[in-house]
């Protein structure tokens, strides 16, 4: 269309900003206020379905108030009856400009920060974005981050890439892995794909986009999140969260989200922001000597100032976030998250209190309870394998293998112990019925897998020591069985003299 044809009643047009499958967006003046202005006009007239969802979803987004939330200031219709939303115009770009740059963590953090305060009234109010990706982050001027683009006149019909897929909606490089799928979405849809995001403002890279759709699709499926630089460690557990592919493991929603983000912003802190300013009068008059002894002064209790008040609040803010890892590793202890996921496991909270706090007691003892909790937890599953006669197989899912693993965390462990003892005394019995089935090979796999797992067991020594022996005498004993056929018969043959002369005559 051409832009000087385009007349918007109370608008001045200046151009065309962008064009999307169904409308057009255009950078106008709204004459009665001498503001700037994007206005989205659609191109159909004929889709009434599609006009009503415009319409129904323009005064949803119109009732959303948030810093971080485009704001609607007009719905109506140009005289050739096509509908038109007019909303505030950001001058700032949008978040591509930052791409394959890897910002500073705490700039990274603020952008996401507001995006997710912006989802969270989104959410509220029952509806997904489904497109969060960084051409849909835009700025104002003072370098707020607001989300923009909430499926008003996106184009519903699938194009032919995306139809052998059967993906509707959502960018390939940012959807969820059950977006990408053509699942049924949540909130949590958002808050992967803002994960994504924060991912690539900290490292500068998306790693699930590939060469192709079908690549990008089956990285968001398939690949686990990457593992941030050393640099970035305090980081791990948000992406690990807000990337996990099951939904379930994620962030519940973008409120519990930002209580993390707010967290780690504050442990962020710059402490040397925190030091006391001097107050200098440059046009005061005194004596030189007096001036440089002053100042001398001055800069020792500066200086003083300084480490006092950056260690107390160092001291404040370590203590501040040793409490929270200890909530966070009793929480997941009390969740059986004991080692798993990585980087949000009862295991790993209480180690980074160790890495903070090298002597603190409180994470001593939670590690202890971890390893209680672990040693636990294998001696059920060691027992539930014993009963199902599991003993060796599956490798790593059988009996020996838990009351091992017992064994490794708690050497000389009574339970484990016995177990295994049990085990053995379960191969002994196996190795007495292949015995008496005469199954003589299958008995010595029995007896030498018992020795595995009880080498000094005096049971299994001895039943390997005269296995040879207990074989060639089954042996005999079957011989000897079969020999006294013959002169059976043949006493029976002398015993019956009738006999006896039907076999001279006929034989």
């Amino acid at each position: 269309m051409n832009d000087n044809l385009l007349d918007i009643p109370g608008y001045l047009v200046h151009g065309r900003l962008g064009k999307g499958g169904m409308a057009e967006v255009y950078l106008a003046t709204q004459e009665s206020l001498n503001r700037k202005v994007a206005v989205k006009v659609l191109d159909k007239l004929d889709d009434e379905a599609f006009t009503s969802r415009f319409i129904r979803e323009a005064r949803m987004l119109a009732s959303l108030h948030h810093p971080s939330i485009v704001t609607i200031h007009d719905i109506d219709r140009l005289p050739d009856g096509r509908h038109y939303l007019a909303m505030e115009f950001l001058s700032g770009g949008d978040l591509g400009r930052y791409k394959g740059q890897a910002l500073e963590p705490l700039e990274a953090l603020r952008i996401v920060r507001q995006i997710a305060g912006a989802l969270a009234v989104v959410h509220g109010k029952g509806l997904i974005h489904r497109d969060i990706k960084p051409a849909n982050i835009l700025f104002r001027d003072d370098g707020t981050a607001v989300l923009t683009d909430f499926g008003i006149a996106k184009d519903l019909e699938l194009d032919s890439e995306l139809t052998q897929f059967n993906v509707a909606v959502g960018s390939p490089a940012y959807s969820s892995p059950e977006q990408a799928q053509c699942q049924a979405l949540d909130a949590r849809s958002d808050i992967y794909s803002l994960g994504v995001i924060l991912l690539e403002l900290l490292t500068g890279e998306n790693p699930y986009r590939g060469a192709s759709y079908a690549e990008t699709v089956l990285n968001h499926v398939q690949m686990d999140p990457p593992v941030l630089r050393r640099g970035l460690a305090d980081y791990q557990h948000l992406i690990d969260r807000m990337l996990a592919k099951d939904p379930d493991e994620r962030f519940a929603d973008c409120h519990v989200l930002l209580d993390s983000l707010h967290e780690l912003c504050d442990l962020d802190l710059d402490f040397t922001r925190i030091a006391p300013a001097v107050a200098v009068n440059p046009t005061a008059k005194q004596p030189a000597a007096n001036r440089r002894y002053r100042g001398l002064l001055w800069g020792l209790a500066g200086l003083m100032l300084l480490v006092v008040s950056s260690g107390g609040g160092y001291y404040v803010v370590l203590r501040m976030k040793i409490a929270d890892l200890l909530e966070l590793g009793e929480q997941r202890l009390a969740e059986g998250k004991l080692m798993a996921p990585a980087a949000d496991n009862a295991d790993f909270y209480f180690h980074e209190v160790l890495r903070l706090d090298k002597d603190n007691a409180k994470a001593g003892d939670g590690l202890q309870r971890v390893l209680a909790a672990r040693v636990a937890n294998f001696l059920v599953l060691a027992e539930q394998r014993l009963a199902e006669d599991n003993l060796l197989q599956p490798e790593e899912d059988s009996a020996v293998f838990y009351y091992q693993q017992v064994l490794t965390l708690a050497p000389g462990n009574e339970q484990a112990l016995a177990g295994l003892e049990k085990v053995a005394q379960r191969f002994v019995e196996h190795s007495e019925e292949a015995y008496r089935r005469r199954e003589f090979a299958l008995a010595l796999e029995y007896i030498d897998a018992g020795l595995q797992v009880a080498p000094t067991n005096p049971t299994l020594l001895e039943l390997r020591a005269v296995h040879e022996q207990r074989v060639r005498k089954a042996k005999a004993a079957r011989v000897a069985t079969a020999r006294p056929a013959k002169p059976q018969a043949r006493q029976e043959e002398q015993a019956n003299p009738i006999k006896k002369l039907w076999n001279r005559l006929f034989n």
